[in-house]
């Protein structure tokens, strides 16, 4: 990757290409040609720590804050092929530090803060068909309280919401549709070192869930982990797949073309 001294980097993962956003820079991976390029297409509001998701060869960006610090509502649609992105209907929460997410055909916000930098524990749904927003109330009470930590890890596999509980607990929890609430399924095989999900991914791939992170119970700092689960309506018996080493404090992963 082209080197960008002291610029924080947020990500979004559509198709076959990764895209990184900072704050006077966009750069483009493509996975097929193993390369990087920079990504002229620029949102029509610039932001950081935004909600976002992809289905197919668009993705859609809600939220986070521009460059000003103001905290947004606003939403955007990115066509990969079209190279072009069109604003969409605003949230009925402005929040940043939030999470996004694909399930049954639908755009679903879950968790950030506010411009008073509370902690909201609704969440927000986005028909796609009727470009219309639908508050969700409580959706992500239960999970880790993200204002010292990491926006919630979640991720959609199957047509399910999962997410990884980074906090004391350290938990894998299921999202319960018709009862609005969250499900403990077991317990994650990392253990984020400061209870604050930095050092620690959570993705999808295929039929498995991957969680990435430092090993538990375990005093070496160099090293993280990767373990997969096929949720199969049993408590997870998660396995080791790779070990990598590891120099930093924070740990971004996508999923590409799976």
């Amino acid at each position: 990757m082209p080197p960008a001294q002291n610029v924080i980097w947020d990500s979004l993962a559509i198709g076959t290409e990764l895209l990184l956003f900072g704050e006077g820079w966009r750069m483009r991976y493509s996975i097929l040609t193993n390369s990087w390029t920079g990504l002229v297409d620029e949102m029509n509001t610039p932001r950081f720590s935004f909600g976002s998701a992809s289905v197919g060869e668009k993705a859609y960006v809600v939220g986070g804050a521009d460059y000003s610090r103001n905290v947004l509502s606003s939403a955007e649609m990115y066509d990969s092929e079209a190279h072009t992105w069109t604003p969409l209907p605003s949230m009925n929460r402005a929040r940043y530090k939030c999470s996004g997410a694909f399930m049954d055909g639908k755009f679903y916000v879950i968790g950030g803060l506010n411009s008073s930098h509370e902690v909201l524990t609704c969440g927000e749904e986005y028909d796609l068909n009727r470009r219309s927003w639908r508050v969700i109330d409580n959706m992500s009470q239960g999970l880790n309280n993200i204002a010292m930590g990491v926006p919630p890890l979640i991720v959609v596999l199957k047509n399910e919401l999962y997410a990884a509980d980074y906090s004391e607990n350290n938990e894998l929890k299921q999202y319960d549709k018709l009862d609005n609430k969250w499900t403990t399924l077991g317990k994650l095989p990392v253990q984020s070192k400061n209870k604050d999900g930095l050092d620690m991914g959570f993705q999808a791939c295929g039929d498995r869930l991957i969680v990435i992170g430092p090993p538990k119970n375990s005093s070496d700092e160099k090293v993280v982990e990767l373990h997969s689960w096929t949720p199969d309506g049993q408590p997870p018996v998660w396995n080791l797949f790779a070990t990598r080493s590891y120099r930093g404090n924070w740990i971004a992963s996508a999923v590409m073309g799976c």
